[in-house]
């Protein structure tokens, strides 16, 4: 049995992928038959059984694509494992991200938020910039565990510079890893809200999840992983650009930071605006900024935020 199968309106390279990766992947999995792609048409050639089949995986992988911003070889897997409803990469209408621990949904809580989600299936890079309380590294948090659900992703990195906000980190009792939790102590508790105790152990224990001080990114090349650079204030332009290019396949990259909290002894040392400003043309790229009126914590916190910008 021959049969031509014709992409409509859909680009042909975002379902075959950067040279045909995709769907080598597909026809792995078909090894009768003989398929042909020509630019929007697949000429697949063999079993009336198996151009069926293919035909049917193909439909799904398509599906896939329009809840993704990016199809990888390993949805493929996925649709082969029998994981093939795409309704698993939508957000729901109430703006649901992930359930937490307690089953209580995790959802943007602003506009802005919203924008951020929004921004992340649109794009590979995020900057999240605003003030403290905002949930800038909340959202990021949320939008990773449940990449890490879905199976879009094999880890998740998190990582902030380790730099003092006026305490001195070698006073600290403890070995280096007692010395820097506390600085990483906010993203823990962030994960905690969002995956079970018992299960989160067994996750960092095998490196699904990983916490890290940035210098640790240096020489690493991060592939289908969301990475999560918190205090991005605090890193200065060359650690920032470090960060920025341990970028592998298939990864997304989250930046949060704000601006008017610098711990740098010098402030001027801090890279973030910088980096934005130099990557800000960059397709792929979007950069979210957080105002006082979207901070979620206790309603004191806006007006001490308000209160200290006056001042200074």
């Amino acid at each position: 049995m021959k049969k031509t199968i014709t992409l409509e309106a859909i680009d042909p390279i975002e379902i075959y992928g950067a040279g045909n990766r995709i769907l080598e992947e597909l026809c792995a999995h078909f090894p009768k038959l003989k398929i042909v792609a020509r630019g929007n048409e697949i000429l697949a050639d063999g079993l009336q059984a198996d151009v069926e089949e293919f035909e049917t995986k193909l439909a799904m992988l398509i599906g896939r694509r329009r809840h993704k911003m990016n199809l990888t070889p390993y949805d493929v897997e996925d649709i082969f494992d029998g994981s093939t409803s795409p309704d698993r990469f939508k957000i729901s209408a109430d703006s649901t991200i992930v359930h937490g621990t307690d089953g209580k949904p995790i959802k943007a809580r602003n506009r802005t938020q919203e924008e951020m989600v929004k921004a992340y299936f649109e794009n590979d890079l995020i900057y999240a910039i605003g003030p403290a309380g905002t949930g800038k590294t909340y959202i990021a948090i949320a939008l990773a565990v449940r990449a890490l659900k879905n199976r879009e992703i094999k880890r998740i990195i998190l990582t902030r510079p380790a730099v003092e906000a006026g305490e001195r980190l070698g006073f600290l009792p403890g070995d280096l890893k007692d010395k820097l939790d506390p600085y990483l102590q906010p993203l823990y508790d962030a994960l905690g809200d969002m995956i079970p105790a018992k299960r989160l152990q067994e996750f960092m224990d095998d490196g699904t999840i990983q916490i890290a001080p940035l210098a640790y990114m240096r020489g690493r090349t991060l592939d289908r992983a969301c990475v999560i650079l918190d205090e991005a204030q605090n890193t200065n332009l060359g650690q920032l650009k470090m960060f920025l290019t341990r970028m592998g396949k298939d990864a997304k990259f989250i930046v949060t930071g704000d601006a008017s909290q610098v711990d740098l002894p010098n402030k001027d040392d801090s890279g973030l605006l910088k980096g934005i400003q130099i990557t800000k043309n960059i397709k792929g790229i979007s950069t979210i900024f957080f105002k006082n009126e979207d901070i979620v914590r206790h309603p004191l916190v806006s007006k001490i935020v308000k209160a200290f910008d006056k001042a200074e």
